[in-house]
């Protein structure tokens, strides 16, 4: 009788459990079904008031076009021109400044002072319409800056400072190439403009001073190593004839060991060192022709500039798009106004 009773205990325990995971996948199923039922429903709102109001969308959407199309025809065609650059002994700082003075100049129409700084006439100085600046944005000056970074400091410093951080301190100024567009009305005003940008930087003493210091040093460490890779060569000839004079003495069969193993043992050293200096002397060559100038040109700028145009930048279709925009918030202004009205009712 006791067994029977557990028995009906246990499977009315069961059967309530069953119960409860069938109402918990009902309402995740119920919940699931609510949100696509919002979701189709709030799509079939939109498509209701479109077909209600298209008429006044399309209208403002026409009337916004056609104003933009006229100010389109009225409005001067632009030309584009970018340069290229990599600044050396931490200038970009320098060459950003001058730049976004280059564009202030622009921004408060100063004519007379745009002139001065670059030298053109009245004219071609009112042409000029923005400057800007902006790197080049390359993960692998990232990594290449922080190896830099590891080899120059300690180990304690290294451990404390991970390459995540190193990233958040990375700036724009730290990015190997960085690129300068201008904007003009006139399309051959691009020619003149590189050489007073980059003299600006390169005039400053102490730029010149940094890059006449630094290629002393270059040539100073290329001297040396030069020497040394000479001091390597003539030791190698040494340690072969030292060779080729004990072989000749066993070929007459005198058995004599005079170290050949340790001699076999530094010619390996003496090949990895050659093999060394010839790599420091490839890779000092390509710091010096990288920092023989304060900045380097990568690409100057196009003698002709390149038309500005585009779908995005014209503005019949930024003024089409405007007045479709504004009269959709029209008309859901007014639909909230009725709601409120009857909602105090």
């Amino acid at each position: 009788m006791s067994t029977n009773q557990n028995n009906n205990e246990e499977e009315v325990d069961l059967g309530s459990l069953f119960v409860i995971i069938g109402k918990g996948f009902a309402k995740f199923f119920n919940f699931i079904g609510n949100i696509f039922k919002g979701i189709f429903h709030a799509i079939i709102s939109v498509l209701i008031f479109l077909k209600e109001n298209i008429i006044k969308i399309g209208i403002a959407t026409v009337i916004g076009f056609g104003i933009g199309l006229f100010w389109q025809i009225k409005t001067e065609t632009k030309y584009g021109s970018d340069l290229l650059v990599q600044p050396n002994f931490k200038s970009a700082r320098q060459l950003y400044n001058n730049i976004n003075y280059y564009n202030d100049l622009v921004k408060q129409k100063d004519t007379l002072g745009i002139q001065n700084t670059f030298k053109l006439d009245k004219n071609t100085a009112a042409s000029l319409k923005k400057f800007t600046i902006e790197p080049i944005i390359n993960e692998n000056d990232i990594i290449n800056s922080y190896n830099d970074f590891i080899i120059e400091v300690d180990t304690t410093t290294v451990n404390s400072y991970s390459f995540d951080d190193f990233k958040v301190s990375f700036t724009d100024y730290d990015y190997k190439i960085h690129k300068i567009s201008v904007i003009a009305g006139k399309n051959d005003v691009f020619k003149s403009l590189d050489e007073v940008i980059i003299s600006s930087v390169v005039k400053n003493k102490y730029f010149d001073r940094k890059k006449t210091l630094t290629n002393v040093n270059l040539n100073r460490t290329d001297s040396l190593l030069l020497q040394n890779l000479g001091q390597v060569d003539s030791l190698r000839k040494v340690y072969m004839q030292v060779m080729i004079e004990e072989s000749k003495k066993l070929s007459n069969g005198t058995n004599i060991d005079l170290g050949g193993e340790k001699r076999t043992t530094k010619e390996l050293e003496l090949f990895e060192t050659n093999r060394r200096i010839n790599k420091d002397l490839k890779d000092l060559t390509e710091d010096r022709s990288e920092k023989y100038e304060v900045i380097n040109i990568v690409s100057n700028f196009q003698d002709i500039g390149y038309e500005i145009k585009g779908v995005i930048k014209n503005k019949a279709v930024q003024l089409a798009i405007l007045g479709a925009v504004l009269m959709i918030l029209i008309l859901l202004l007014k639909q909230l106004n009725s709601y409120l009205n009857n909602y105090k009712k």
